[in-house]
């Protein structure tokens, strides 16, 4: 009997410890904002923890910073140079609570192309809190788009 007591806590921790750490709301009320990869709020689910914040991060690629004038792949850039950054602190896209982005002339096709790449970093609708802002211009000639974010960093990952 105590070893299946036991093998029920292990079970329930692994649970606990699998679950997101990051709550979504989505009101049933407001319309489904998944489609357009972002999420109405979201919060941590635990209070012990800090917050990183992570500058905006462009299209550029590599240590030269190399800007294509292809939007799909200034959007595959940024997300990658995002990822690049939660590896340091050993987070993941998950992790993240609000992003910003910026995009420049922004249009339906690139909110289309921002949805589609982004739901390959963000699985199960489980998008970030987001706010997308059009803009004329950014920082360098050529950028298309920058994305700054919000990330949440348990305790126990906490450096």
């Amino acid at each position: 009997m105590k070893s299946i007591f036991n093998l029920s806590a292990l079970l329930l921790g692994f649970l606990a410890l699998s679950q997101n750490t990051i709550n979504y709301k989505n009101p049933k009320t407001l319309f489904d904002p998944t489609p357009y990869a972002f999420s109405h709020s979201a919060a941590p689910a635990e209070t012990e923890g800090k917050y990183v914040f992570i500058s905006g991060q462009s299209g550029g690629e590599g240590l030269n910073h190399r800007l294509s004038k292809d939007f799909r792949t200034q959007v595959k850039a940024s997300l990658q140079n995002l990822k690049i950054i939660l590896t340091e602190y050993n987070l993941e896209a998950k992790d993240i609570l609000k992003i910003t982005i910026l995009i420049v002339d922004h249009s339906p096709e690139k909110l289309r192309i921002w949805s589609e790449e982004a739901a390959k970093i963000w699985k199960n609708d489980q998008f970030p809190a987001s706010t997308l802002i059009p803009v004329p211009k950014l920082a360098l000639d050529n950028m298309l788009i920058e994305v700054d974010a919000i990330a949440f960093m348990k305790k126990d990952k906490a450096e």
